[in-house]
């Protein structure tokens, strides 16, 4: 072949070629990540390309599961689109992940294109729950100061347990660890998405808001213990020899944790652990004070009114949300939330009993000059 022929036969490939490298690939976005339906009705779901094809390309959509959204049909993007909905229709309540594949070469990154669809019993429900929610969230985040006004008002803090205090503060800063790690580390965030590509953070800013607070009125109410009169109270031996273990086990996983061999989610996920068990056993050497003293003198009940009050709700939440997906998974599937929520609440249940009923009238403790209790107790 002469070399004139095999030039004009390579000419068009090579133009060919050239194209192809210059079509530019658009991505698929939706406009929203998280859409609401209510059962038996339709709704629409918006979706965009960073810029018009060239070709016509054919999307299907693939579901987590099937049960919630009715089948949808392929759908054909044209040529210069750019802007396009599809319409959904609720078959059952619940939740599920619906993504997005091509076989255009145009498109790409369409892994990350994917949307989470709940389909809800009543509308109404959602907003009643969110309400609660907000009430909640309120009523733990106030029950703080009852304590703190009763130590002022008594300039004593003979009958808080500094036991309680101690377990409540290592607490509340593990739970604020976690919290600000997960929501604001973009490291901490790739871990989490890359073990839940569909998920979404567990974390919100009111939870952020709420740890940072808890830390603040903990510290003021320990404060308070070093300026008014405190009698001859002091933190127990076996109290201090726990959090010496939770701390050592907290630092010693860090090590581990900075030289690599421990990923930082998990390490994480190692505070909430321990915010676990101090939420198990934090309100014991109250109850036992209360018990020992039989009076409830010095421990603010508005405290536990109000933490019996957001306990309540919370539960009450989970069981509206449960019924309103119909998804049980929040309170059968998770057991140790759903306990550990039963559990504070069962244990204000008990506060309430020893003030109201079982101390009710009780002379206010009076501090013994000499009294060598540690715990200052008459």
């Amino acid at each position: 072949m002469e070399m004139g022929t095999l030039y004009r036969l390579s000419l068009p490939l090579l133009f060919l070629l050239t194209a192809v490298c210059l079509v530019e690939s658009a991505t698929l976005e939706f406009s929203e990540t998280d859409y609401d339906f209510q059962l038996n009705r339709e709704g629409q779901v918006f979706f965009s390309l960073s810029h018009p094809l060239n070709d016509s390309a054919v999307l299907s959509f693939e579901f987590d599961t099937h049960t919630v959204i009715s089948p949808i049909p392929d759908y054909t993007v044209e040529p210069g689109v750019t802007k396009c909905n599809i319409t959904l229709h609720g078959l059952n309540a619940g939740r599920c992940v619906i993504s997005v594949n091509s076989t255009s070469t145009e498109l790409e990154n369409l892994e990350n294109a994917f949307i989470r669809i709940t389909v809800v019993h009543n509308n109404a429900l959602v907003t009643l729950s969110a309400v609660i929610g907000w009430i909640y969230f309120a009523a733990w985040s106030v029950s703080f100061y009852p304590q703190i006004v009763e130590n002022f008002r008594r300039k004593s803090v003979i009958g808080l347990n500094f036991d309680f205090l101690s377990l409540n503060l290592t607490g509340f800063i593990a739970y604020a660890v976690f919290n600000v790690c997960v929501f604001w580390i973009p490291v901490i965030q790739d871990e989490y998405f890359e073990k839940h590509p569909y998920g979404v953070l567990p974390v919100a800013i009111n939870d952020v808001f709420f740890a940072l607070h808890a830390i603040f009125a903990t510290l003021v109410t320990i404060l308070q213990c070093f300026i008014y009169e405190r009698g001859s109270q002091t933190v127990s031996r076996p109290c201090v020899g726990f959090l010496v273990v939770a701390w050592a086990f907290a630092i010693i996983t860090l090590c581990v944790a900075i030289f690599g061999k421990l990923a930082w989610l998990q390490y994480l996920y190692f505070f909430s652990y321990i915010k676990l068990v101090i939420t198990l056993i934090k309100y014991m050497p109250q109850v036992y004070m209360n018990f020992k003293r039989k009076s409830t003198d010095g421990w603010s009940i508005g405290n536990i009114l109000l933490d019996f009050t957001g306990g309540s709700l919370s539960i009450l939440q989970m069981f509206l949300m449960s019924y309103n997906n119909d998804d049980w998974s929040a309170i059968f599937g998770n057991p140790t939330k759903f306990g550990l929520g039963m559990f504070s609440v069962l244990f204000d249940v008990l506060f309430i009993v020893q003030h109201y009923i079982l101390y009710r009238g009780k002379p206010a403790y009076e501090p013994i000059v000499g009294n060598s209790d540690s715990s200052g107790y008459a």
